[in-house]
């Protein structure tokens, strides 16, 4: 099955997109220019089948197959504590922010088992690897950023110290979400935040640059700035 997955990944690659991508995700040498979508279509088919066989021989030469893996934790049909080993399983071949994002959004189970999987991100938050803790912080600004959890989440991202670009700019991008989704705890949580200049001002400047904000909120965030 494997070896019949890599050969569709293989027939349904583009060059140019192939460079498209690698634009985009620094680092990255082992993309082959597979289109989100067509991985998509691959991966609700393979969910559909013998999904359980697949994960346990799935190969992870290339980009795309690695984001496959993703995306078929995502339309399983499994309880979710299976789901949640199989979370916990995948997470160690995460190795750039494209396939973090990704996946997170997915794992969309998130929003009805909210305390578990709350539970079950603590340790990744409190981990000293890059794309761990930028897994828990995405999972956060995806599904946390509301009314019940925002001043533990705000608590959380004060904590991080971790001088790596993908966790400090996917911090800044949690606070900005909390800010447009709850604006009035997270002002006053920046008031008094202790993050770093550079992480407190990309916070500031993805505010400003969200349509949900009103120009003379965005003057009084651009007046906040740590010079």
């Amino acid at each position: 099955m494997t070896t019949t997955i890599r050969e569709e990944l293989l027939e349904l690659a583009e060059e140019d997109y192939q460079k498209f991508s690698a634009s985009l995700i620094p680092g990255v040498t082992n993309l082959l220019g597979v289109r989100i979508p067509e991985l998509r279509k691959l991966a609700k088919r393979i969910a559909k089948e013998d999904w359980r066989a697949y994960l346990e021989q799935a190969e992870c030469d290339y980009f795309e197959e690695i984001m496959l893996q993703g995306m078929l934790i995502e339309y399983i049909k499994a309880d979710v504590n299976e789901k949640l080993g199989l979370v916990a399983s995948f997470i160690p071949k995460i190795d750039n922010w494209s396939v973090c994002d990704s996946f997170c959004t997915g794992l969309k189970f998130a929003k009805t088992h909210q305390e578990l999987v709350w539970e079950f991100l603590q340790p990744y938050l409190q981990s000293d690897k890059e794309y761990e803790i930028r897994f828990g912080v995405v999972m956060l600004l995806d599904y946390y950023a509301n009314e019940t959890y925002i001043e533990r989440v705000l608590h959380i991202l004060d904590n991080i110290r971790h001088d790596a670009y993908y966790v400090r700019m996917a911090v800044a991008w949690a606070l900005s979400i909390c800010y447009v989704k709850q604006p009035i705890p997270t002002m006053a949580y920046l008031q008094h935040s202790s993050v770093d200049d550079f992480t407190y001002n990309k916070a500031l400047q993805k505010i400003t640059e969200s349509l949900r904000v009103d120009a003379e909120t965005k003057r009084l965030i651009r007046s906040m700035k740590r010079k």
